[in-house]
């Protein structure tokens, strides 16, 4: 069962921010690690930095985050309340292509807003191509949407991603997003290729299964090397979430500067340039995400994806996605793959090089990720 959408009131509560901006000053700290910094994971100086920044923030006199102003609604699906930020195209109407775009983890649909009113209006902003209306959803138990007991897979979100978009008056539409939102959207693809235009993935979450590994090739061979050597190392954090994600979410709810850490260095390690976090904008969009992070207490429910996906894994087995697919190169940590490798499952219409962005792209390069979905969708039979 489901209802009509809802809007829905998103400014922080002030009696959280002011428990939060405690604690933070309250932080005690452990000895900086015996190794060059970063080595053995978030450097203690860049930890103080940003949690002195974070009460800045939260003291000041400015806004404490930079997604209030924006349209917000909650949908119920089922078992499940949904939270969706709304962008329509420049004239206030809904005339641009319905877009889905969901975030990873750990993310929320913070990352986008740099892109937001560009996809709404890229003429405004100088850039070419098609308007969209846009919809951000926030992944069950990431914010305001709410988590069930039961495993909320890649498929299962996709399934409800398709309710979501029929409740908001949508029959066809084009899907994307990146990190486990990357994996939804290609389970819509799989689910039901008929409502979805276009599949625009900015980073790949699910990649072919090739049972036959004497059939890859030696570039296919050299990016799985490289991949699973760098998943060796930094591979720690999905290890502990994927197993005993409520043993971790104990402490993270409850020390804002050990959720910052957390989640700052991942941050850290996936951006392209590292240095830019250190600075506004994209330190602003961290410190959003640090901020609704805390104050939904949704980082315990939101690491259950690790647990919820290894426990029942998608089966891709024979699949192949007919829906024409758009990837952009954005720098990623574990390396990108072959393109023929990937086009053992997608049908590739795009693949584009890019000039900057990594994994967090639109908040990283707002411009350049809106530049590419405007140019993937202009070249689709719509």
């Amino acid at each position: 069962m489901s209802r009509s959408p809802l809007p829905f009131d998103a400014h922080a509560d002030p009696a959280l921010l002011a428990d939060l901006a405690a604690r933070l000053r309250a932080t005690r700290w452990p000895p900086a690690a015996a190794a060059p910094a970063w080595v053995h994971g978030t450097d203690l100086l860049w930890l103080q930095s940003l949690c002195s920044d974070w009460i800045a923030r939260i003291d000041g006199t400015g806004p404490v985050d930079d997604w209030s102003d924006r349209e917000h609604e909650l949908v119920q699906i089922e078992d499940v309340s949904i939270h969706v930020v709304r962008g329509t195209s420049s004239k206030r109407r809904r005339d641009g292509i319905p877009l889905l775009l969901t975030h990873g983890w750990p993310s929320a649909f913070v990352e986008y807003l740099p892109a937001l009113d560009m996809l709404t209006d890229p003429a405004a902003h100088g850039v070419t191509g098609p308007a969209f209306d846009v919809v951000l959803a926030s992944l069950p138990g990431y914010g305001w949407s709410t988590r069930p007991d039961r495993a909320m897979t890649y498929a299962e979100t996709a399934r409800l991603w398709h309710v979501v978009m029929a409740e908001l008056g949508y029959d066809r539409y084009g899907v994307g997003g990146g990190d486990f939102g990357s994996g939804v959207a290609t389970m819509m693809a799989i689910q039901q290729p008929d409502r979805v235009i276009g599949l625009h993935l900015s980073t790949l979450e699910l990649l072919p299964e090739v049972a036959d590994h004497d059939s890859l090739s030696t570039e296919e061979r050299e990016w799985r090397q490289a991949d699973q050597a760098h998943w060796t190392i930094d591979g720690g954090y999905k290890a502990i979430q994927s197993t005993r994600p409520q043993s971790l979410a104990y402490a993270l709810t409850d020390s804002p500067a050990g959720l910052a850490g957390w989640i700052g260095e991942k941050w850290h390690g996936w951006v392209e340039d590292p240095a830019r976090l250190s600075a506004s904008p994209l330190r602003e969009v961290l410190l959003d995400v640090l901020t609704l992070y805390w104050t939904t207490g949704c980082i315990g429910p939101s690491m259950r994806d690790y647990a919820d996906n290894r426990l029942h894994p998608p089966s891709l087995d024979g699949a192949r996605i007919e829906v024409p697919t758009g990837i952009p190169l954005f720098a990623d940590p574990g390396g990108i793959p072959p393109r023929h490798h990937v086009e053992r499952l997608y049908n590739v219409a795009h693949w584009q090089d890019v000039p900057h962005g990594g994994h967090f792209a639109p908040a990283e390069a707002p411009r350049t990720f809106t530049g590419d979905i405007c140019a993937f969708f202009a070249g689709l039979d719509i």
